[in-house]
């Protein structure tokens, strides 16, 4: 298995359904995230992107880390796979898709087919700890 992508995913659920946005251009929706730049730790790739994405400002006192998860990538040849750590953590400002996300939205459970494969590998996981619908 090639790792070709090592990204950092903030997984945020609000009455039971999580966040997920859809870049332009793209048909599916993923766990807000992103690659790191340089040597960039988890939890300031994180922040960076959060901010870049939704144009909100993480609590880095509040990150925890969730889980790491891999799976192919969405739109690539067979056998290119994405790690994507995952963390939540709180935020302050208003959640607004910056210039990068074409929209965002809130997805159950059901909807998870709507998102890439790393994202269902999240779904499920928050699915079997009773987290969202």
């Amino acid at each position: 298995m090639e790792i070709k992508y090592d990204n950092v995913g903030w997984v945020y659920v609000r009455d039971r359904k999580i966040l997920v946005n859809r870049s332009f251009g793209k048909e599916i929706f993923f766990v807000p995230g992103g690659k790191r730049e340089g040597v960039e730790q988890d939890i300031d790739t994180l922040l960076r992107e959060m901010h870049e994405e939704m144009s909100v400002h993480l609590d880095p006192g509040s990150v925890s880390y969730l889980q790491t998860f891999e799976a192919q990538v969405h739109g690539k040849p067979e056998g290119v796979f994405v790690r994507l750590a995952c963390y939540t953590a709180d935020y302050s400002g208003e959640l607004t898709p910056s210039i990068e996300i074409e929209a965002m939205d809130w997805f159950s459970y059901a909807d998870k087919e709507r998102t890439s494969p790393v994202s269902q590998l999240v779904f499920d996981h928050l699915k079997s700890k009773g987290l969202i619908d």
